[in-house]
């Protein structure tokens, strides 16, 4: 009988520094997408609020308590991450367990910003895009979210299959920008 062995989505790849940039992979946790149902959404953030300790976040921002972050991530739909949906939940949302289908990674560092800049079509310089927002939108040519988790720190989530093309793609940014600085 063969044995199943639970891999990551990057294959469990080291930190790589290129510059001053850093490119991690997180550890997988836990992520659940929740939807609310029609005219829920207010008795949805009080159970939110009461499971979690987590506010239902507007668009383009998250909320963070006690290791738990919920991201906003499209109309009407937001992603719990880091603990268990509580299953008082699903009173009054549709909650789907998403924790297999994402790869999570942490790009940090002093010219993070100009990382994603060559491969994101969104203004994510300091003035414009601040700590806590989030933003759906594509890195290259994959659909990512991305949230800036400190001012110079960003979580980058993609689909689990698009995980080794976001690797590849990050790593090429990050030559490129260290290699603008050096000259």
């Amino acid at each position: 009988m063969a044995k199943l062995i639970a891999q990551s989505p990057a294959h469990g790849i080291p930190s790589s520094t290129i510059g001053t940039v850093t490119l991690s992979e997180l550890e997988m946790t836990s992520i659940t997408s929740i939807a609310p149902f029609a005219g829920a959404e207010a008795a949805l953030a009080k159970a939110l609020k009461a499971a979690h300790g987590l506010e239902w976040p507007a668009a383009g921002q998250t909320s963070e308590h006690a290791g738990a972050r919920v991201i906003w991530a499209g109309l009407d739909l937001a992603f719990l991450t880091g603990v268990e949906a509580s299953s008082k939940l699903a009173k009054d949302a549709a909650l789907t367990d998403q924790s297999d289908a994402w790869a999570r990674f942490e790009l940090s560092g002093a010219e993070a910003a100009d990382v994603l800049a060559r491969l994101v079509p969104a203004d994510l310089r300091k003035t414009q895009f601040k700590t806590g927002q989030t933003l759906r939108s594509s890195l290259g040519h994959m659909q990512m979210i991305l949230v800036k988790t400190a001012p110079q720190s960003f979580l980058i989530m993609v689909f689990r299959s698009m995980a080794q093309t976001a690797l590849h793609e990050l790593t090429d940014a990050m030559t490129h920008v260290a290699k603008r600085a050096s000259l």
